[in-house]
């Protein structure tokens, strides 16, 4: 018998939660392309990454159009 995958839905606790705060529009291509990569399209989205070195460069970047919180 197969076993069921669980849900990727709960990330590992110690993430973050990253909410895009400003808009895209007029930002410089790297910008617009570290938010994506962050899962972050449209003001108000909302993701859970988890909290290591890369997720904090890519929160660097885009400091002034994210708020972060502990997940």
């Amino acid at each position: 018998m197969a076993e069921k995958k669980k849900p990727a839905a709960k990330q590992a606790e110690g993430g973050l939660t990253i909410k895009l705060t400003r808009s895209l529009i007029g930002r410089k291509q790297n910008q617009i392309a570290t938010a994506l990569s962050l899962g972050l399209k449209r003001v108000g989205d909302v993701t859970v990454q988890p909290d290591n070195v890369a997720t904090q460069g890519k929160i660097n970047k885009i400091s002034h159009m994210v708020e972060v919180t502990k997940a």
